[in-house]
């Protein structure tokens, strides 16, 4: 891909131009709250994804309803979060948290609340924007039982997680046989990237024709370039230490103990003083990323690094900008990734990224432009990489403005709200679309 290619495409090949109008818009989101904290247990891109583009459309005149399961006790059930926009936790299961994988029992009664809750509202939804499987259940039951169109957006896939992951795999069989139906029963399917539509065309047999491509964004009222000295000064780092960074969940995908060998090796076989903050996760203990901490802690000791690998656990989303700007890299090496949505906050902090060769990261990341591209569970190749962006303080510089241009130019939320409210928009114009009765139907 060349660096100023656009690598997303408002519609599908088959879709009207047609203008997009103010809309009411249910969007689903299971088990992902735009409410909850980035880092924490089972929050990552998709709660990020669901928040700013509610209130990015909410912004430009929609009126949003995010439909979200209850998971504490003294959740409100409704809260007014910015004007036009609504959270509403839905009663469906256990007050507390559940793991994703779990949640499938409790759809049914996701459906029954948020159709009556539907139902009850004084002008109807329009569309109904589903984020991941078991949303895209409660979407359907809602075009069954009210006639609403929906979309669908499924930010991971069952078959390639299970190609991923094997065995540890948890979510139910059924999840790709449901996955499969949505494909064909949702009224447009917006893959994140190009890879997206790829794996849905090769592994479900999904209609190109009805996925359109939005990607996800960044803020740029969030994140934005800052000078090095000043952030390592606030987070009290050395001010010359080659520092990578790692920010994202702490699960095993991620790949974060491919980071901790890396640095090993940047140490030892290339004689580089350098440091890995790892930024995510909940560190207290007795946390739920606990047991995935303990092995990345026991890792950096085995190789004999502990005290060059900081661990920062969960921060602020306010806090983000200072550990990007206090980087001279941004590493993110996992197995699989749907977008990845850390590579563009990077960018748009205008620092060089090296990302494994998968998902959506291939399509963010220009190999040798912003950033390089490299195996998953390659220590060594990412090493490599390293050492080379270490020694070469003007092609990191480099790559970073580059990265900071494609960033502002693809991937401002702004941006992403405005393609997804035109892919609404072509969505309606079909489904309201007269019908010609001197012709014959299907």
């Amino acid at each position: 891909m060349k660096l100023d290619d656009q690598p997303t495409a408002v519609t599908g090949p088959d879709d009207p131009a047609v203008p997009a109008g103010p809309r009411r818009i249910a969007l689903i989101s299971d088990h992902a709250s735009p409410l909850a904290a980035p880092g924490s247990i089972d929050c990552g891109g998709q709660n990020v994804y669901v928040a700013h583009l509610a209130r990015e459309l909410a912004q430009a005149g929609h009126a949003v309803d995010v439909f979200t399961r209850r998971d504490a006790i003294r959740q409100k059930q409704l809260v007014r979060w910015r004007e036009n926009l609504r959270v509403i936790h839905v009663p469906a299961g256990p007050a507390h948290y559940v793991p994703k994988e779990d949640m499938l029992p409790h759809i049914p009664s996701f459906c029954r609340f948020t159709t009556r809750f539907a139902r009850q509202q004084a002008i109807p939804y329009d569309i109904v924007h589903a984020n991941f499987f078991m949303s895209g259940m409660v979407a359907r039951h809602l075009k069954q039982a009210l006639g609403l169109p929906f979309v669908i957006t499924f930010h991971a896939l069952g078959r390639v997680r299970r190609l991923a992951q094997g065995a540890a795999d948890a979510f139910p069989p059924a999840r790709t046989r449901i996955e499969g139906e949505l494909m064909r029963q949702a009224d447009r399917i917006i893959a994140e990237c190009p890879q997206d539509r790829h794996d849905m065309e090769r592994l479900y047999d999904a209609s190109g024709a009805r996925i359109a491509i939005a990607p996800c964004g960044f803020d740029p009222d969030e994140l934005w370039p800052m000078p090095r000295a000043e952030a390592r000064a606030a987070l009290a780092l050395a001010p010359e230490r080659f520092t990578v960074l790692q920010l994202g969940r702490m699960v095993p995908r991620k790949g974060v103990d491919t980071v901790i060998e890396a640095i090993a090796q940047v140490r030892a076989a290339h004689g580089v003083d350098a440091e890995l903050l790892v930024v995510g996760g909940d560190a207290q203990p007795g946390g739920r990323d606990g047991a995935e901490l303990a092995r990345l802690h026991a890792l950096a000791r085995t190789l004999g690094i502990a005290a060059h690998v900081r661990f920062a656990g969960q921060q602020p989303r306010a806090a983000l900008r200072l550990w990007y700007g206090a980087a001279d890299v941004f590493v993110t090496t996992p197995w699989y990734e749907p977008f990845g949505i850390t590579p563009v906050e990077a960018m748009a902090c205008a620092r060089p990224v090296i990302g494994a060769d998968v998902g959506g990261i291939k399509s963010t990341v220009v190999d040798g432009a912003t950033g390089f591209l490299v195996p998953p569970r390659d220590p060594q190749a990412l090493a490599a990489r390293l050492a080379h962006l270490q020694r070469d303080r003007l092609l990191a510089r480099t790559m970073g403005e580059a990265g900071l241009r494609r960033a502002y130019r693809h991937y401002t939320w702004r941006a992403v709200a405005r393609q997804v409210a035109d892919i609404y928009a072509a969505v309606l114009a079909d489904v309201r679309a007269p019908i010609d009765l001197t012709q014959p139907q299907e």
